[in-house]
């Protein structure tokens, strides 16, 4: 199955490259990131197991309908949870925002150098997750993060260039699946 969008930010180009899965329990980057949810209680980002990939293809699906109503989805909602579950959680780098409530609020994919996928409930949006994650992704790839995003997600775009990505192609769509108009952003650490 071609790799599917991001609408908040994430390459949804047709690659179908493989990635190297997460690490195995006890090797670097297992563990959780604590943090609060501008006082609406604790959210940890952990990486994600298994048994999260039907809470995070929920996530991935509202998310889309909600900030990109305009975009047509090629898949369906099956075809959306089949892939989180064969091949997001098993074969990237996946994390997950847990609230305190033990809910599944944001999903975020690392596959090398790219922030493939970075989406938020639409209710927890607003409240620092992303901003979160995008720290997470810097801090997991120090080298530099690239992602692609529709042009269409103003929001999204917004949101990258306050977090130091600058925009560096635009594309007519003809290489993903929604034949949406698309833009890369880069991110590069500042070197002293």
């Amino acid at each position: 199955m071609p790799r599917l969008p991001g609408a908040a930010g994430g390459d949804h180009r047709d690659r179908g490259r493989a990635g190297d899965g997460p690490p195995v329990s006890g090797e670097p980057g297992t563990e959780a990131v604590p943090g609060t949810e501008g006082g609406n209680g604790t959210v940890l980002l952990r990486r994600a197991r298994a048994a999260d990939a039907r809470a995070a293809a929920d996530v991935w699906l509202r998310s889309f309908a909600t900030a990109l109503p305009t975009v047509v989805r090629p898949r369906s909602d099956a075809e959306v949870r089949a892939w989180f579950r064969h091949v997001v959680v098993e074969r990237y780098e996946t994390w997950v925002a847990e609230g305190a409530d033990g809910v599944v609020a944001g999903v975020m994919v690392l596959e090398g150098e790219e922030l493939s996928q970075l989406y938020l409930a639409p209710e927890r949006r607003g409240r620092g997750i992303g901003d979160r994650f995008v720290a997470l992704a810097k801090e997991r790839r120090a080298d530099g993060l690239s992602l692609w995003t529709f042009q269409v997600n103003a929001p999204a775009r917004r949101f990258y260039e306050r977090h130091g990505f600058r925009a560096v192609e635009w594309a007519d769509g003809d290489r993903n699946e929604e034949r949406e108009p698309d833009v890369r952003y880069v991110w590069r650490p500042r070197r002293s």
